[in-house]
């Protein structure tokens, strides 16, 4: 079977850009996602890109200089070296300890900012200053209450009042905050049970299984699937905690351009044909790696036909839905629900609370065989101590909203609000005239900065106005593609949204933001009113 690309554009950069698109619906035949699957990645702008590269270069070379300066005592050294022992390999590399001292450190009062209230709709942000041009940072003693668009905060659970508090705050006055054991031992509860069952229920599949970090979900639990021998088609854009699982089980791992279909059917086909290296013989297993909702591009796997290739080609499917479970689909069960595909068509279903629920952890979920079979051999089941009670009543609680078993409507208020706020603000952040990346019905919204100065700027002057973001720079993105990450919840009124549209205009025309040269997408009608569900 060719896999069509129907209506979209292959850029060089291995994404794919849709050209057209219809208004969000539920995708009740397969055959007609492709229909209503709009994803956009403007091409960086030629003479933009020249600058940034110029940009960097610049602070690499005042960098080089200090460090000259530095070193012949005309600049005082407050940054803590690594001693150079003879025979000893360094710790650090030196080009990372160099970014940090030289760029980073300028403009670090744009990360890691302290806040000191529930990271809802709202924050409050501790104020803080530098005397020493960001070596160090002391607290002013005031605050600011700021919107919160940084946050994946996607359904609005993230909170200190209603009725997951107050189930959570009658747990832990029962069952205690901790534990104390693992699952394997005396770790594992009642409250685990209804957990465990509920969220294979919510799922749609035989049996789930739950662990108490999302990072370590991913990164524990590949090394019980695959091992030598088996192969790992890994998407170039998927999670840290997936690279390092697919690293620690000792797989062969190739990767494949980012949602290409193309690229990873060729090699799904060189795999099937050629084999392992040298010997030739078939893979024991073959493994595809992807995500739901990619949260740095805001794109949104091509489940459909990851799976048809999956089938064509007798291997597996490990997916991620972090960011897209409780965010994605009709009744928040993902991309799987997005799609509307049969959730045994996948593998291994992957995601965590840490997101939609308000809470932390992870889960995986599929056949009975595969859940007692990470539960015998997943570190994370073995070593790790079990969720702790009230963080597994938050799950529960907010996931029986979800699935309306509190005998409300909550739930589906809140995916529907959380869609509409995505829609909305996509279309007005592109009607402006800013490059936006990614999927229509993403709810994480990437727009493009590029250049090293107007990234930090734009996160202090928005700050400054009342709007706190998140922004990311190199290394964590390309050189050339810096961005704010603005991630919508269902929390989020149309006021919040249109005041915080008119700040990131006001600053985007401050810093000459706006360099978006493709037409405004119809994907959205104009008249398509607010659920007015707050």
């Amino acid at each position: 079977m060719k896999m069509g690309e129907n209506g979209i554009i292959q850029h060089k950069n291995g994404r794919i850009n849709g050209v057209n698109g219809k208004r969000n619906g539920k995708h009740s035949e397969l055959s007609s996602w492709r229909e209503d699957f709009y994803e956009s990645f403007e091409e960086t702008p030629l003479i933009i890109a020249i600058i940034t590269y110029i940009g960097y270069g610049v602070l690499v070379v005042v960098g080089h200089i200090r460090d000259f300066l530095r070193s012949q005592g005309f600049e005082k050294t407050k940054a803590i070296t690594e001693i150079k022992l003879p025979g000893f390999v360094p710790l650090y590399a030196s080009w990372e300890s160099f970014y940090t001292r030289n760029l980073y450190r300028r403009v670090r009062d744009c990360w890691n900012r302290p806040i000191c209230s529930v990271a809802g709709a709202h924050m409050d942000t501790l104020e803080r200053v530098t005397p020493d041009h960001g070596w160090n940072f002391e607290l002013t003693g005031k605050k600011k209450t700021v919107m919160n668009f940084g946050s994946y905060n996607y359904l609005g659970f993230a909170e200190n009042t209603g009725p997951c508090a107050e189930a959570v705050e009658v747990t832990t006055s029962e069952e205690g905050v901790g534990v104390c054991a693992s699952r394997q031992e005396l770790g594992y509860l009642e409250i685990h049970k209804e957990l465990d069952e509920l969220m294979a229920e919510f799922l749609g599949v035989e049996a789930a299984v739950t662990f108490p970090m999302g990072f370590a979900t991913n990164s524990m639990n590949m090394p019980a699937l695959v091992k030598k021998g088996c192969l790992i088609l890994s998407d170039e854009l998927n999670h840290a905690s997936l690279v390092l699982g697919a690293r620690l089980s000792g797989a062969t791992i190739r990767i494949f351009k980012h949602n290409n279909m193309k690229d990873l059917e060729k090699k799904l086909c060189d795999a099937v044909v050629h084999g392992q290296p040298r010997t030739h013989r078939p893979w024991k297993k073959i493994l595809i790696v992807v995500e739901g909702v990619f949260s740095m591009e805001g794109s949104i796997v091509r489940l459909p036909d990851i799976i048809a290739l999956k089938k064509k080609y007798k291997a597996y499917v490990y997916l991620d839905e972090a960011h897209s479970i409780g965010a994605m689909g009709p009744h928040g069960r993902g991309v799987v629900d997005y799609f509307n595909v049969d959730p045994r068509d996948v593998d291994v279903l992957m995601g965590t609370f840490t997101k939609s629920f308000g809470a932390a952890g992870g889960y995986i979920g599929g056949t009975k065989r595969l859940i007692n079979h990470l539960k015998v051999n997943s570190h994370s089941a073995i070593y790790a101590c079990a969720i702790s009670p009230p963080v597994a009543r938050q799950v529960i609680h907010s996931m029986k909203i979800i699935m309306g078993k509190d005998g409300t409507n909550i739930g589906q208020r809140r995916i529907q609000q959380l869609a509409w706020n995505t829609s909305y603000f996509r279309r007005e952040l592109q009607k402006k005239g800013f490059i936006v990346y990614g999927n229509k019905d993403s709810p994480v919204v990437p727009l493009l900065l590029y250049m090293p100065a107007k990234t930090t700027a734009f996160s202090r002057l928005c700050l400054e106005r009342g709007l706190g973001i998140v922004v990311v720079g190199f290394p964590a993105t390309p050189i050339i593609e810096s961005r704010a990450r603005f991630c919508l919840s269902g929390a989020h009124t149309k006021e919040m949204l249109d005041k915080a549209l008119m700040i990131i205009e006001d600053v985007g025309n401050k810093l000459h933001l706006k360099y978006s040269r493709l037409p405004v997408p119809t994907y959205t009608r104009k008249d398509d009113p607010e659920p007015h569900l707050q």
